[in-house]
């Protein structure tokens, strides 16, 4: 019996702990070489994307920055994550990926250096936003460039949208107009 009610306070102990962790919990560095903070998004609703410059999705830059236009600022932010994980479709540096985000896309929203997102090599960040036992909300293999994370205002992972699936499609528009 005690036996029992050690693994029950164990596998409950666990399971709360895996739910503690958030997106504050991580830094990562920006573009042009700074160190991210992300408890500096406390309070703000988070998209999370993984981003490729030569990829047939590349033209959702222009469709992440109309949504950031239009409800970024005090409660919403944007943070792009270029990796080339998928069909080799981001061979540029930070840089390069740089230039090409702001010139051809007006990019303004937050963009992040190049940065593997699965995989051993894999960055933190994509490792907890992909694992239920890590994010404590719900597993999500990234399948391809432009898989966007929605984050609440509490740094809690509370779902993902499908690459193909644009940035200002119903699901985001809806999770961005809840109170």
């Amino acid at each position: 019996m005690k036996n029992l009610v050690l693994f029950i306070v164990l596998l409950i102990s666990t399971h709360i702990s895996g739910q503690t962790n958030n997106l504050y919990q991580f830094t990562a560095t920006t573009i042009d070489g700074k160190i991210f903070d992300f408890t500096s998004l406390k309070g703000k609703k988070v998209l999370i994307v993984n981003t490729a410059s030569e990829c047939a999705l590349t033209p959702q830059f222009k469709k992440l920055q109309e949504l950031y236009e239009e409800y970024g600022g005090d409660d919403f932010e944007i943070i792009g994550f270029p990796c080339n994980n998928f069909g080799k479709q981001e061979l540029a540096d930070n840089e390069t990926i740089n230039e090409f985000c702001t010139k051809k896309y007006g990019v303004t929203f937050q963009m992040m250096e190049k940065i593997s997102i699965k995989g051993e090599h894999g960055h933190p960040i994509y490792k907890w936003l992909t694992n239920s036992k890590e994010n404590g909300t719900l597993d999500a293999k990234v399948t391809w460039n432009f898989q966007k994370f929605m984050i609440n205002e509490n740094g809690k992972v509370v779902g993902f949208v499908a690459p193909i699936i644009g940035p200002k499609n119903k699901r985001i528009i809806e999770w961005l107009m809840e109170k």
